[in-house]
């Protein structure tokens, strides 16, 4: 009971200190406020990109691989240059799903162009939209959904009819609410009529998000001006359990059909789906690491500028120190005064610095295609690490007032 009531007074006079010194305690908590602020924000921003990078590749799951002629170029390191092999024709890949039997599902597919205009009657999107080419097997192998409408039909995906089936942006864009499905819409200078419209996903990092459209994997070679396009074959098993065996015998098929002997090495890459999300998580970890030891070094900046200003705050009450120790206060009684104070201020700044990391965190995070997010441990770090700077900056301060002489005190002016 002594020990809770001696606390109990402490805490009300640290808190009749910090409302007899509004601007100290002001400026006080707010270079603590910066501090956290910088540290919580950095964090949620970066915890926001990671839950959206989960999200991405959470559709496609551990069970799947794709077939391509280069790597993904997730490496932020080496000048951003992969590796880029001879471009895989739609006849190989055509080939190869024809060939491949396998339980497993099979897509072919693609990259058009990411910066199109799409167009319904007067209405017009930005030139921020991907033209992708698949076919039926699209929406199991980019773990999409359809929120209505039909998906390829097999006569259109080789015909390479000019149907179309749109992301939910460009529905909200250019129909306003309206019904789309079977609609005709340009994309670019070519007509589409538009038969399905996807589920909405929210935008992922540049994972897919909702400002896309799909088209039959023939049409799309038909779009492409590119003198040699290239293809990509999605498999997707399953079970996870299988995914190295099918891997090796896609690859054995592949090489097949690349006309590559046991002397030549592979000229295609294989990336899967857990390795490239492991891959940026990592990148990620270490981003993290980084925006970690910037909020800390603020952190210690504001740790002394609290050290000072507690020092002034013991000098400028020297005299009421003097008075506590006349009728009784011990030097342990004093000292635990300070640290209180000081600790207090720290969690008013620290509650503040709080609700602003969030708020700057989460505007980031949305603001470059992340999620939002509530970080509930590096919430509870941030209070700790209040306490903890309240204390190691409190101590110097508390341990000076405790020592002080009574009768010097008293005669301080």
């Amino acid at each position: 009971m002594p020990v809770n009531t001696s606390l109990k007074e402490n805490v009300s006079i640290a808190l009749q200190s910090i409302a007899g010194n509004r601007l100290r305690t002001s400026l006080t908590a707010l270079i603590i406020a910066i501090g956290i602020m910088a540290l919580v924000g950095i964090l949620t921003a970066i915890e926001g990109i990671k839950q959206s990078v989960n999200d991405a590749f959470s559709g496609l799951g551990a069970n799947s691989f794709t077939l391509q002629n280069r790597g993904q170029g997730l490496n932020f390191g080496d000048a951003g240059h992969r590796k880029v092999y001879p471009a895989i024709t739609y006849e190989q890949a055509a080939r190869f799903k024809s060939l491949f039997k396998l339980p497993v599902t099979v897509s072919i597919n693609h990259d058009v162009t990411g910066t199109a205009v799409v167009k319904y009657n007067d209405v017009k999107s930005n030139p921020n939209i991907s033209v992708t080419g698949s076919d039926e097997n699209y929406m199991i192998t980019g773990g999409r959904k359809l929120a209505f409408g039909r998906n390829f039909s097999a006569s259109e995906i080789e015909h390479g009819t000019s149907v179309t089936i749109v992301g939910d942006e460009i529905k909200k864009r250019l129909f306003k609410g309206g019904d789309p499905i079977n609609q005709y819409i340009f994309i670019g200078s070519n007509r589409f009529k538009i038969i399905g419209i996807f589920a909405k996903k929210g935008s992922s990092m540049g994972f897919g998000g909702d400002k896309f459209c799909i088209v039959p994997v023939f049409k799309a070679k038909q779009m492409d001006t590119t003198k040699n396009p290239t293809f990509t074959i999605t498999i997707k098993t399953t079970s996870p359990t299988t995914l190295d065996a099918t891997v090796g015998e896609a690859t054995s098929l592949f090489r097949n059909i690349r006309d590559l002997n046991i002397a030549n090495a592979d000229n295609f890459e294989i990336s899967r789906s857990d390795s490239i999300q492991q891959e940026l998580s990592g990148q990620l970890s270490g981003m993290t690491i980084g925006g970690a030891a910037i909020g800390i070094i603020t952190l210690i900046g504001a740790a002394i500028g609290l050290m000072n200003i507690m020092l002034v705050s013991v000098t400028e009450r020297t005299r009421e120190i003097g008075l506590r120790k006349a009728i009784g206060a011990t030097p342990g009684v004093i000292r635990k005064q300070f640290l209180i104070e000081a600790i207090v201020i720290c969690l008013i700044g620290g509650a503040g610095g709080i609700v602003l990391g969030m708020a700057v965190g989460n505007l980031i995070a949305v603001n470059i295609s992340g999620s939002f997010v509530v970080p509930w441990v590096w919430l509870m770090a941030a209070i700790a690490l209040c306490t903890l700077i309240g204390l190691i900056s409190g101590f110097y301060p508390a341990k000076k007032a405790s020592k002080l002489d009574p009768v010097e005190a008293l005669r301080y002016e």
